[in-house]
């Protein structure tokens, strides 16, 4: 702790209440996101078929890697189970629905 300018400054450092490494607790959590990850990509397959919503191309087992699952709200931490939140575009088609905003903003001036 040290004084500066008046202010008290105070470095706080909490460690795990388990006392496991760090590393070992980002790798837990990052192995669970990837869990949820697949459980509603998974999901979505299911329910939306193995067609991107925007272009209509269709895939199979081999190649259905390409096919990616968009949140229609941008929030990836809202997966209803009826899939209402999702729809399946392929990579080409996701990254133009991500880069949309971007190009908007620009072409606007923000």
């Amino acid at each position: 702790m040290r004084k500066d300018r008046g202010f008290t400054i105070r470095k706080a450092v909490k460690k795990p209440a388990d006392n496991r490494p760090v590393g070992d607790i980002i790798k837990e959590l990052k192995g669970q996101s990837a869990k949820n990850q697949s459980d509603y990509r998974d999901m979505s397959l299911k329910i939306h078929g193995l067609i991107c919503a925007k272009c209509g191309s269709e895939f199979n087992e081999k190649n259905k890697s390409l096919l990616t699952v968009h949140h229609k709200d941008g929030n990836h931490d809202n997966n209803p189970a009826n899939g209402s939140n999702w729809e399946n575009l392929c990579a080409y088609c996701h990254d133009d629905e991500h880069s949309r905003g971007i190009l908007g903003d620009y072409l606007s001036g923000k």
